[in-house]
């Protein structure tokens, strides 16, 4: 295995270093009533070589110039990239040409802008044919995305809105994984997510009443996304606990936890974006001195739990070598 390259172990401002993949296709339609006309859109996901931060952006068709409009909006809101890499799609291919041909018109106008382009000019890299493996960074973005969300998107359609709608909730969802400890404090519960390196703090959802075990025919639209959403939820962060949780029974034997360790405890009644954290205050070995029982200390209460419901953070190397993160 070769060596990461290195926009992803340099510490630069989030998505100065973006890998671009495109998702789909997706149904969605032209308004909300009925006989409406349905067409194909896509989903461009950015994701962040150095803080593994995700954008999700709707395209409405594989295009150069569509592509180009999902371009502006994310740099608009994640500032412009100093190296943008993808496959060699058709695409992204003219898209790359038609940057190049804005920024050169730019640079004729004015000499500021000249100036100003020549400074923060995107380099377009594109990977060998035939090489998905060299974008494993967004391949594994996209499959954690598009995995779950046709399923629980079903034969639904949405129209451009409500699709937009649910791509952010789901990209804040993405962002809010745990990555690591923030701190060392005994007492400290915080861990760093994706979402920090973009506001400071994990992202959240607006809270809402769980609509997962109602009936769809009697939920409104808006209704309906929150359903999906909250079913994008429940499969989403079972597959992240699942790589978060390797086990490897009967085939080596596994270090025990330690006291202090910062836990990611496994409980599906948590609304989106929420992740239950707890600190190990004790451990229970079995007379073969392995530990499978710890009591744990959350920000409510204090509580015994068996190890396999149990995600230490951060993730050791041996984990991530058999299994790459969502």
């Amino acid at each position: 295995m070769g060596q990461l390259p290195s926009e992803r172990i340099t510490p630069s401002r989030p998505f100065t270093h973006t890998g671009i993949d495109y998702a789909g296709p997706f149904l969605i339609k032209t308004w909300k009533g009925k006989n409406a006309r349905t067409y194909k859109s896509y989903v461009a996901l950015f994701v962040c070589f150095a803080t593994s931060a995700v954008h999700l952006e709707l395209v409405t068709d594989y295009s150069s110039d569509a592509f180009i409009a999902a371009y502006k909006r994310f740099v608009s809101r994640r500032g412009i990239c100093t190296t943008l890499t993808s496959d060699c799609g058709t695409t992204l291919k003219g898209a790359d040409s038609e940057l190049r041909k804005l920024f050169s018109q730019a640079c004729q106008e004015s000499s500021t802008i000249a100036i100003l382009l020549a400074n923060n000019g995107t380099q377009w890299h594109f990977n060998p044919p035939s090489a998905p493996h060299f974008g494993g960074k967004w391949e594994a973005g996209v499959k954690s995305m598009k995995h779950h969300l046709v399923r629980v998107v079903g034969n639904a359609t949405f129209t451009y809105e409500e699709m937009t709608t649910l791509l952010s909730q789901i990209e804040a969802v993405m962002n809010s994984r745990p990555l690591c400890p923030l701190t060392e404090d005994p007492d400290d519960l915080n861990v760093l997510t994706p979402g920090h390196f973009l506001m400071g703090c994990a992202p959240l959802t607006v809270p809402e009443p769980s609509l997962e075990f109602t009936n769809t025919a009697r939920l409104s639209r808006w209704q309906l996304i929150q359903k999906t959403f909250e079913s994008f939820w429940t499969r989403w962060s079972q597959e992240c606990l699942q790589r978060y949780n390797a086990c490897y029974k009967w085939n080596r034997v596994s270090p025990s936890l330690q006291v202090g360790t910062l836990v990611l405890v496994i409980d599906e009644r948590y609304p989106p974006a929420k992740w239950p954290l707890g600190r190990i205050i004790a451990t229970h070995p079995g007379q073969d001195g392995h530990t499978r029982v710890v009591t744990i200390k959350t920000q409510t209460s204090i509580l015994k739990r068996p190890v396999v419901k149990l995600c230490p953070l951060p993730i050791n190397h041996e984990s991530l070598a058999d299994c790459s993160l969502p």
